[in-house]
């Protein structure tokens, strides 16, 4: 049964090294967050809210008719801001929350969708996410492009910047020349929660895994919380982390 009662919440965060006043750059007119917002609305979700930082984000966003509620700034990461959002909001401990990031003004309803639902049908899982099939050995040893190992049940055993599963026969004749086979999953950084879930998370210990990594969501393996993964036959459009991402955004919605 499809599931139609879920929110999408979007953190959305003023200051960015790489590209300031990131969640306010112009797309086609309109600010980035909000782009973000009609395109998570086209999804099932009961309602979508962009958790922010700064006034001139929820500004941006009232003038242009999305809900967004002020969040603190010293927040150490988007999960925290996501569970003082689900406090403000209320929402109940079973309520599942899509995380859509703030910066993917192309990211598609029907993943938004996706993700909720892999949630919905899990109820020994805790997360949900998303991963699609590597198709080129570049993407593979890319250190930026994170990978993930899946078990039968599509549940995650680990996310990795390391190209894993590791082909061992691949690799002993002269290094890596071609893709092992079946593909390995790009992780896609979407999640889904159960709120409850979401409030607990900032509460537990980073891991060892979590700090080499870098990765966030290797803390809740790593507390023994399972994540269970929706696969999408293919790779989301691009998302925004310098100019050069804007430009090119802004380029693909101009055509």
């Amino acid at each position: 049964m499809a599931t139609r009662d879920f929110v999408v919440l979007i953190p959305a965060r003023l200051a960015s090294t790489r590209l300031p006043d990131k969640p306010l750059a112009d797309i086609a007119g309109l600010p980035m967050v909000v782009r973000v917002a009609q395109r998570a609305r086209q999804s099932g979700a009961a309602r979508v809210v962009v958790a922010a930082d700064h006034e001139r984000i929820t500004k941006a966003c009232a003038a242009h008719g999305v809900e967004a509620l002020l969040t603190r700034q010293d927040h150490p990461s988007g999960s925290d801001r996501l569970a003082e959002a689900c406090e403000k909001l209320g929402l109940a401990d079973d309520a599942i929350v899509v995380n859509v990031q703030g910066d993917e003004p192309l990211i598609e309803a029907s993943l938004i969708d996706a993700v909720a639902q892999a949630l919905a049908d899990r109820a020994d899982a805790d997360m949900s996410t998303a991963v699609h099939a590597i198709d080129n050995l570049a993407e593979f040893l890319n250190p930026n492009v994170v990978k993930a190992v899946l078990d039968a049940r599509g549940t995650a055993l680990y996310f990795s910047r390391a190209p894993i599963p590791w082909w061992r026969d691949g690799y002993a004749e002269g290094g890596f020349k071609a893709l092992p086979s079946p593909a390995p999953w790009r992780h896609i950084g979407i999640y889904g929660y159960r709120a409850g879930f979401v409030r607990q998370f900032p509460k537990l210990p980073p891991a060892p895994i979590e700090t080499s990594e870098a990765l966030e969501q290797l803390r809740a393996l790593w507390h023994g919380h399972r994540i269970v993964a929706h696969i999408s036959d293919h790779a989301p459009g691009p998302g925004v982390d310098t100019p050069e991402d804007l430009e090119r955004v802004r380029r693909l919605l101009a055509a």
